[in-house]
């Protein structure tokens, strides 16, 4: 039998949740204070790679269900995600490849491609991956638009104070809340890890590049432009900050031996790190309905989608 379900928050964990859930016949509502380029799924980067998020097992397991969807998803040119290499380096130290990009076909950075992003300084060192990436003017909308076609609807401007607020005609509460999840559950052990973005113009890179080493930074190309990255604060600032954006134009543009481009656009998100690890379970609101949560995805909310939401599904009575 069908369930009428609410899925609280309109980013890409609740957009995926949505589309597994409606395509599988359930009704599904999003409720959300923001919608479109309004959330913080808007201003990731959205390359598939897993940043900022615990526990490690999890995590991986996840991420990698995921890839594996994303993978089949880029077939798809109307879906906004493709494969592309990704390069991430450290400045000073040696990079040991992880078990699992081995597996998926990392090989070590050699000399000459060092060389190619500037890195000539003794003991840097990395590896190139082939991951998705998720465009994020395409992909939310594929995303939107799946839900939709499936029956589902996203109605904007729902702010709730509590989740017990969602109407009483839903049978369970999907909760994708994000940062918001502080206020909705009550969970002070979300931290707000603030990330400032640039949009420069369209460039022929043929790779992503990447670098956790301080400073952040982070290059990827997309269909229409390329996105400049980036900042890393626990802050719950919203507002874009002139003295970060100098930075990480002239970082990035460093690192790819060019001119620093004309900015097209600066957008700040709020990645909602959770100490104790992403939150994928089942509660019991106070008014009796189930409430499965889906949040604290930290830097990796693309990377951990796919993976979550299909727990998510399994988890709803």
């Amino acid at each position: 039998m069908p369930r009428n379900i609410a899925i609280v928050g309109a980013g890409v964990s609740g957009l995926t949740c949505g589309v597994l859930l409606a395509e599988r016949g359930d009704g599904v509502t999003i409720l959300a204070d923001k919608t479109g380029t309004r959330t913080t799924s808007a201003a990731a980067g959205a390359i598939w790679y897993p940043y900022d998020a615990e526990p490690a097992d999890a995590v991986m397991s996840w991420a990698l269900e995921t890839y594996d969807v994303l993978a089949r998803l880029s077939e798809d040119q109307a879906g906004g995600v493709s494969m592309l290499e990704l390069r991430t380096f450290s400045r000073g130290h040696k990079m040991e490849i992880p078990l699992w990009a081995l597996k998926l076909g990392a090989r070590p950075l050699a000399p000459p491609e060092l060389e190619e992003i500037s890195l000539t300084s003794r003991g840097a060192s990395g590896f190139a991956l082939t991951v998705p990436l998720m465009d994020t003017t395409i992909y939310l909308d594929y995303l939107a638009r799946r839900l939709e076609a499936a029956g589902g609807v996203v109605r904007g401007s729902a702010h709730l104070e509590t989740l017990e607020e969602a109407p009483a005609d839903f049978d369970s509460i999907v909760h994708c809340a994000g940062i918001g999840a502080r206020d909705l559950a009550g969970d002070n052990d979300l931290e707000p890890h603030r990330g400032q973005v640039a949009i420069v113009p369209k460039m022929d890179l043929p790779y992503a590049v990447v670098c956790h080493d301080a400073p952040l930074m982070y290059a990827i190309p997309r269909a229409k432009d390329c996105l400049f990255g980036g900042s890393n604060e626990v802050s719950f600032s919203r507002t874009v900050n002139a003295a970060d954006t100098a930075r990480i134009v002239t970082e990035c543009s460093r690192v790819l031996k060019m001119d620093a481009p004309q900015v097209l656009a600066e957008h700040v998100g709020i990645r909602p790190f959770r100490k104790s690890g992403v939150r994928v379970a089942r509660d019991r609101g106070r008014d009796g309905r189930a409430i499965i949560h889906n949040y604290g995805h930290g830097g990796s909310g693309f990377t951990l989608s796919w993976g979550c939401a299909r727990v998510v599904v399994e988890l709803l009575p």
